[in-house]
């Protein structure tokens, strides 16, 4: 049986998230002082490249489990209808809060402002992942084509803007954050399999020792359950302090 405890929280996958929220942040501390000309860091390859991405797979592969996970908490308690509406609530709230962020990066970059960034990607991630979400090993291969296609599509630019939430790149394109649907959306699809072949029915497949006790690690697992509060509140923070340390 599965306890109340792992019922509400599962503390690997909160462990793993406050560790991509741990890359996250040094990757972001980095990235603004660079910006502020503090530091000359060569973010765009090399070990803070791979820091960076490493932060973004796990938190999308982490967001595909967590989705598989929160299917099987409802699907015997709603009909589907009632679940269409509740994932198509729960993404519309975090596309919304990427355009917040949308909003807050055109008036603080202008050049360069998040259009479809990691909250926008999720957000639709949600709502489409409803196609997707009982399937186990078959979302492997639906993954591996939109991952192929993402890298196919990457060699190419195009002359409209219209589908660049699909990853069809606009050209002279930029922007400090941009996760389209191909290939990112196949990260998701691993993730919701992982998430169905290891904790099939809110039952963890594989026993494993339960080390949240643990003062560290429980500290890991406090970020990684207030992940959306920390992306949201991390980079003023950091912005404000390295504005009090210029002055």
């Amino acid at each position: 049986m599965v306890s109340n405890k792992m019922q509400d929280r599962i503390w690997e996958i909160d462990f793993l998230r406050g560790i991509a929220i741990i890359l996250m942040i040094f990757f972001h501390i980095i990235f603004d002082l660079n910006f502020y000309s503090i530091t000359n860091f060569n973010i765009s390859s090399g070990i803070l490249f791979f820091i960076a991405r490493l932060s973004a797979t796990m938190f999308i592969t982490i967001a595909g489990i967590s989705l598989s996970i929160s299917y099987s908490r409802v699907k015997n308690k709603l009909d589907k209808k009632d679940i269409l509406k509740k994932f198509i609530k729960r993404g519309t709230k975090i596309l919304f809060l990427g355009l917040v962020i949308s909003l807050v990066t055109w008036i603080y970059l202008q050049e360069g402002f998040i259009i479809f960034g990691i909250l926008h990607f999720i957000g639709v991630s949600i709502i489409l992942s409803i196609l997707f979400i009982e399937f186990k090993y078959i979302n492997i291969l639906f993954g591996i084509v939109f991952i192929v296609i993402g890298f196919f599509l990457r060699s190419f630019t195009f002359n409209f803007n219209l589908l660049l939430p699909l990853g069809f790149v606009p050209n002279n394109f930029w922007t400090v954050d941009y996760f389209p649907l191909f290939p990112w959306f196949g990260i998701i699809l691993f993730g919701i399999s992982i998430g169905n072949m290891i904790y099939p029915g809110l039952k963890r497949k594989y026993q494993i020792k339960d080390l949240s006790d643990n003062s560290i690690i429980a500290s890991l697992c406090l970020l990684g359950g207030n992940s959306l509060f920390i992306y949201f509140m991390h980079q003023p923070i950091i912005i404000m302090l390295i504005i009090i340390f210029l002055k």
